[in-house]
């Protein structure tokens, strides 16, 4: 139950990002207009939903997932049967409640459009709301005010509907600390292990097992259909080695940039602080002068006592405890005062008393790294690399339709896309599609990957489309050969086989064993079983303890105790648990936040579950119909 509150403690919030978000792409009209025909996946109220409205919601829910995985999006992840019911069940769901809304009067007032508006930090100005930046932000996304508002009205009422439903679940401070106390319930468990291995001298595998077991799984024991490729990459990376620069094009980036390659010189400095803003009453700043002054003139008598007086005296935390050490710097690091004191001294020179705006210093310069200007020798490299990386930028962008074309167009070989533009010919060994052995881009290119497996590319060996596998990286691969799916032989595998039913037969033994022995324990019998050292186990993820272990335990009934529970693990291994104590869980009076915390998640969950229930009511009501062959003829045209 726990669990459940936990994963779904913000459902309430994804149903109004599910119903809300994509108003603002259609009108009202939209909704209530009748489409009609062939072109109709659903209907809802007599209200159509088209092939368009549906490509539509697909290409915005594209867009804004493309906004939040960048690179990482790939569209196929919406091109799946789920992923499209999901979205026309979205639809379903949004078309509802405005149908809903409408009939019902629903709407929200000029009131809360205006404070919604208003309170959009991108409208505001100085923390108000500013008409100009209302108008620029309105122009930008070629939306007029009229319809925008329409829209972000339509979007309030319907938030207020789903709000009035889900936010009226109710759980008491009764539930909410029962459900505490279960999970932090403590058991005392001692487990043993029913091993498979020990039954291994009672097993033998037959001949005939093994050669039924083998025409039963042949699939098993398919070696894919394989291919072996070649293909040319252009990037700009590529390009930059072909790309020559001249001691006179280096010479002039040089004179250009002169100041790139100048070094400021840094020095460095301790100090001590007594703080004393400019704006402290007279009397505090007096007091923090003759402080400072004091603390000048042991500076002045004893200079080797710098750091141990900073480390006695300074207000700066930073500093105080490394001696006033501030580490090097350039200038325009510190506050004007303070540089104006550090640049002026010569090293191991104690300033005089300055003041700035954080209180009095007293100042050490402690060393300084001269300025440096490289020279023209030591910055050629630098520049030249530089000068190669523009080149072949702008190499890059001229090349790559050019390259895309030729792939394309003499579709029956690399070399004529790899002699012009200079690049190598790389070939891969034999790979198949689930397992991508090569490395590089091969391998890390849904696109590319898929688009050397296509029909065409296998059967006539053409060049794959130039495809863009990273920033300024173009790829077209071809297969070199083709390596046909076969079946590998009885003999080849029959000491795989063998284990494999070895493997199998003791795992069903040794839950055969442990049923009867967690049967008797249940009956009060006594078992010489080796249990193992007790330990505490709770709700939470234990090391050592699968998920599936923590349930079994804490099904188990345990009026009486000891109480016995088992389960078989994946290993085959069958284990028995003994729980002997048990501690209920308690909350700590009114301080512990968790039954509070507890009863808003119930509350949402079962918001949406009401939500749901509406929902269903809703569709009865109005009445929803889904062509259900059509949506799925839809993704295959």
């Amino acid at each position: 139950m726990f669990d459940a509150v936990r994963n779904n403690k913000r459902i309430v919030q994804g149903f109004l990002v599910l119903i809300t978000l994509p108003f603002a792409f259609w009108g009202v009209d939209s909704y209530f207009r009748s489409a009609g025909g062939a072109g109709e996946l659903a209907s809802v109220g007599g209200s159509s939903i088209s092939r368009q409205d549906f490509s539509q919601a697909l290409r915005d829910q594209q867009e804004r997932l493309r906004g939040q995985l960048g690179r990482d999006f790939n569209p196929a992840m919406l091109d799946t049967p789920e992923a499209r019911q999901a979205m026309l069940d979205s639809l379903v769901t949004q078309r509802l409640l405005l149908l809903h809304a409408a009939k019902s009067g629903l709407t929200a007032s000029d009131a809360q459009l205006i404070e919604v508006i208003g309170s959009i930090p991108a409208l505001q100005e100085d923390g108000k709301f500013s008409k100009r930046r209302y108008e620029q932000a309105l122009r930008a996304q070629g939306l007029s005010q009229a319809g925008f508002e329409a829209k972000l009205r339509q979007d309030l009422t319907l938030q207020q509907l789903v709000q009035a439903v889900s936010d009226t679940a109710v759980v008491s401070k009764a539930a909410a600390e029962r459900i505490v106390a279960i999970q932090l319930e403590e058991r005392l468990v001692s487990e043993v292990a029913i091993r498979p291995e020990q039954y291994a001298a009672q097993v033998k595998i037959s001949t005939e097992s093994v050669k039924e077991y083998y025409e039963k799984n042949r699939n098993q024991f398919e070696i894919p259909q394989q291919i072996r490729a070649e293909y040319v990459v252009l990037s700009r990376e590529a390009l930059a080695e072909q790309i020559t620069v001249s001691p006179d094009e280096i010479k002039s980036a040089y004179d250009k940039n002169a100041r790139n390659y100048e070094t400021q010189e840094e020095r460095r400095a301790s100090h001590i602080l007594i703080q004393s803003p400019a704006d402290a009453p007279e009397a505090e700043q007096k007091a923090a002068r003759a402080r400072i002054d004091a603390i000048y003139q042991q500076v002045k008598k004893n200079p080797a006592d710098f750091a141990k007086l900073a480390k006695e005296h300074s207000q700066d935390p930073g500093s105080a405890q490394k001696g006033g050490d501030l580490g090097y710097f350039q200038r325009g690091a510190m506050v004007k005062a303070f540089e104006d004191a550090v640049f002026s001294l010569k090293e191991n020179q104690v300033s005089d008393v300055v003041r700035s705006e954080f209180g009095y210093h007293i100042i050490r310069l402690t060393g300084i790294k001269a300025g440096k200007v490289r020279s023209l020798d030591e910055a050629r490299e630098t520049i030249a690399a530089e000068l190669k990386a523009q080149a072949a930028g702008r190499k890059f962008a001229e090349a790559a339709e050019a390259f895309s074309n030729t792939v394309y167009e003499q579709t029956d070989s690399l070399k004529p896309a790899a002699d012009k533009f200079k690049l190598q010919i790389r070939q891969t060994d034999f790979f198949d599609q689930a397992n991508r052995v090569p490395a590089g881009p091969l391998a890390g290119n849904d696109k590319l990957f898929s688009a050397l497996f296509s029909d065409d590319a296998i059967k006539n060996k053409r060049n794959t489309d130039a495809i863009e596998v990273a920033p300024n990286t173009l790829v077209s691969a071809r297969v070199l050969e083709l390596r046909p799916a076969q079946l590998r032989t009885l003999e080849s595998v029959k000491t795989e086989i063998e284990k494999r039913l070895l493997a199998e037969e003791t795992a069903r033994m040794a839950h055969k064993d442990g049923e009867s022995k967690l049967a008797r324990l249940n009956k009060g019998e006594e078992l010489a079983l080796a249990w193992g050292q007790p330990q505490t186990v709770v709700r939470q993820p234990m090391r050592g303890l699968t998920p599936e272990a923590q349930r079994a335990i804490f099904k188990a009934t345990t009026d009486k105790l000891p109480a016995y529970t088992g389960m078989q693990l994946q290993s085959g291994a069958y284990m028995l648990y003994r729980i002997s104590q048990v501690k209920t869980g308690v909350a700590k009076g009114e301080t512990d936040p968790r039954p509070k915390a507890l009863r808003a998640q119930l509350a949402q969950l079962y918001g949406a579950e009401d939500f749901n229930g509406y929902l269903a009511a809703l569709r009865q009501r109005y009445g929803v119909k889904i062509d259900r062959a059509a949506l799925a003829k839809g993704a295959n045209e």
